[in-house]
């Protein structure tokens, strides 16, 4: 049953994202990426709604290289109503040159969507925006559970300026460790 229901996660996430990779108009990936230090762990902050996250709670990815050159994906959230931990695991691949933060990512066959860190903490590599194909799809990263105030506001305040709608945003709980 957890196989089918991560299926047709994963279906809707492909059917959504089709072959669409490159970043909405008027939005820039950051430039000077260093991939290296970008792998690692990240826990999402904040998020738009899409299907296949709804309800999740816990999320976080874990990003590391492939030998091919691309970057392995793995995605994990908690579902509190199914009392379960799902998973998805994907790879992703730099557009062109690995030092523009422009990817497209598959956790489903043949089909890949965009993955676009617009704004990024350069120094430290800490906090990341991050948006898909379109404006529908937004994510707020961390290396840690949370963030402080001014940084997410720094962040939402650029998404905003770009479009996105911040207003529904979902901050993501990372307050209690969930069952094992």
């Amino acid at each position: 049953m957890r196989r089918s229901a991560l299926f047709a996660a994963l279906s809707s996430l492909a059917l959504l994202f089709g072959c669409a990779t490159a970043p909405p108009e008027g939005v820039e990936p950051v430039q000077g990426f260093e991939p290296d230090r970008y792998l690692g762990q990240w826990y999402e902050i904040a998020r738009l709604d899409h299907s296949f996250e709804r309800g999740l709670t816990h999320v976080s990815a874990v990003y590391s290289e492939r030998e091919d050159g691309g970057i392995d994906v793995l995605n994990r959230g908690y579902d509190p109503s199914a009392d379960e931990w799902k998973t998805a695991e994907g790879r992703a691949y730099f557009l062109k040159d690995r030092a523009a933060a422009s990817l497209k990512v598959s956790f489903f066959g043949p089909f890949y969507g965009g993955y676009h860190v617009i704004e990024l903490d350069k120094k430290d590599y800490g906090h990341a925006l991050v948006c898909g194909p379109s404006r529908s799809y937004l994510w707020i990263l961390a290396r840690r559970p949370s963030l402080p105030p001014d940084v997410v506001n720094k962040l939402t305040a650029t998404a905003k300026r770009l479009g996105f709608s911040v207003e529904s945003l979902i901050f993501v709980a990372h307050d209690r460790t969930p069952p094992s």
